[in-house]
């Protein structure tokens, strides 16, 4: 009996875990907030291809993927495993079999504990398929 008591109590403590971290993190369920935000945010995972710019020019070979974390309507969020110094990048996003290319201009970088940090971007533009076309090689990455 003592036993099964002792799981109750912790059965309770994860479940009291589990729904502070997602009331802290989930942004349908925050009450209140660290900062203004003059539009809402959308969690959303997708990979996401970065290429940086570099002089106006795409560095191919200074690409990385990674992963979004969340997205609003004119920006969005990625995570990465250390603090790059972008400012302006190409992202590639796979959709329906193509792969879409948008420009972005970082906005913030915050860390997020353990090593990983989470770089904002205000989405720019959406590039025709012509205006790079040394991208079109990337697209096989994904």
């Amino acid at each position: 009996m003592v036993l099964s008591l002792f799981s109750r109590n912790r059965q309770r403590e994860v479940q009291s875990f589990v729904l502070n971290l997602i009331n802290n993190h989930c942004p349908d369920l925050h009450i209140g907030g660290e900062e203004l935000r003059l539009e809402s945010r959308i969690n959303l995972t997708v990979v996401v291809l970065v290429v940086p710019i570099k002089d106006g020019q795409p560095r191919i070979d200074e690409c990385l993927v990674t992963v979004s974390k969340e997205f609003s309507n004119t920006g969005l969020s990625l995570v990465l495993a250390e603090p790059f110094s972008l400012d302006e990048v190409i992202l590639g996003f796979q959709r329906r079999g193509s792969t879409t290319f948008l420009r972005a201009k970082a906005k913030h970088l915050s860390p997020m504990g353990a090593g990983f940090f989470q770089l904002g971007f205000k989405l720019l533009e959406v590039l025709a398929t012509d205006a790079y076309p040394e991208l079109e090689t990337l697209a096989d990455r994904f």
